[in-house]
C-alpha cells in the first residue's frame, strides 16, 4: 500500500510540472525562431511556421493543463505571461530578419503597436509594481491574429488585410489592458475584460472560463 502511495505521489508531482515544461519549450521555440530566420538552413520557413503554431499551442494547454491540476498560482500566471512575451518578441524578430522589406514598409503601425504595448508594462508596475498579468479574452484573440499575420507575412514577405486587423485589434486590445490596470485597486491576474475590472473594483467576485482565464 505505501509503495502505490509513493506510486501515486510521484505521478503527480511529474503532471505537476508539465505546465512550467510547455512554458520553457514555448522558450526555446522562440530561440529556435530567431536561429533558422537568421541561418536560413533547407525548409527554414515552413519549420519556423511549424514552430509559431507549437508555441500557441504550448501556450493554450500550459494554462489549461495547470487549472484542471489545480496548481495555478500568480506565480506561474506571471511566469506565463512572461515568457509569451519573450517568444513573442522572438519570433517578431525572426519575421524582420526574413521579410525586412515588409517591415520598413510598415515601420509606423509596429512602432505604434509596441510603445502601446510598452505601455502597458509601465503602467502595471507604475501602479503595482509587477507585469501585466491580465490573460483578457480580447488579448487572447489577438495572439491568433498575431500568429496569422507573422506566418502570412514568414511565408511570403506580405500581409495586407490580416497585418490591418491585427493591428487595430492589437491597440484596442492595449487600450483595454491599461484601463483594466487603472481600474482595478489591486494587482489581479486572469481578468477576462473591461466589465469583470469594474466588478471587481466594487468588491464582487466574477466568473472565470475555466479552460481559458482562471
Amino acid at each position: 500500500m505505501k509503495e502505490y502511495k509513493l506510486r501515486f505521489t510521484k505521478s503527480i508531482k511529474y503532471l505537476n510540472k508539465i505546465p512550467l515544461a510547455l512554458m520553457y519549450s514555448r522558450l526555446a521555440l522562440g530561440f529556435i525562431i530567431v536561429a533558422l530566420s537568421y541561418f536560413q538552413v533547407g525548409s527554414f520557413r515552413m519549420i519556423i511556421v511549424v514552430l509559431i503554431i507549437l508555441g500557441v499551442l504550448t501556450d493554450i494547454f500550459d494554462g489549461i493543463i495547470a487549472r484542471r491540476l489545480n496548481i495555478s498560482s500568480q506565480m506561474l500566471r506571471r511566469m506565463d505571461s512572461s515568457i509569451d512575451q519573450v517568444f513573442w518578441i522572438c519570433t517578431l524578430i525572426g519575421s524582420i530578419i526574413v521579410c525586412a522589406d515588409f517591415f520598413k514598409s510598415n515601420y509606423i503601425k509596429l512602432l505604434i503597436l509596441l510603445i502601446v504595448e510598452g505601455l502597458t508594462y509601465v503602467v502595471s508596475f507604475v501602479k503595482f509594481k509587477k507585469e501585466v498579468a491580465t490573460h483578457a479574452i480580447l488579448s487572447k484573440i489577438w495572439t491568433l491574429t498575431i500568429m496569422g499575420t507573422l506566418i502570412q507575412i514568414i511565408i511570403s514577405c506580405n500581409s495586407l488585410i490580416l497585418f490591418d486587423i491585427c493591428f487595430y485589434l492589437g491597440v484596442i486590445s492595449r487600450i483595454e489592458i491599461i484601463a483594466i490596470l487603472l481600474i482595478l485597486k489591486e494587482w489581479t491576474n486572469d481578468v477576462p475584460g473591461l466589465y469583470h475590472a469594474i466588478l471587481l473594483r466594487q468588491g464582487k467576485l466574477i466568473k472565470r472560463n475555466k479552460l481559458f482565464n482562471g
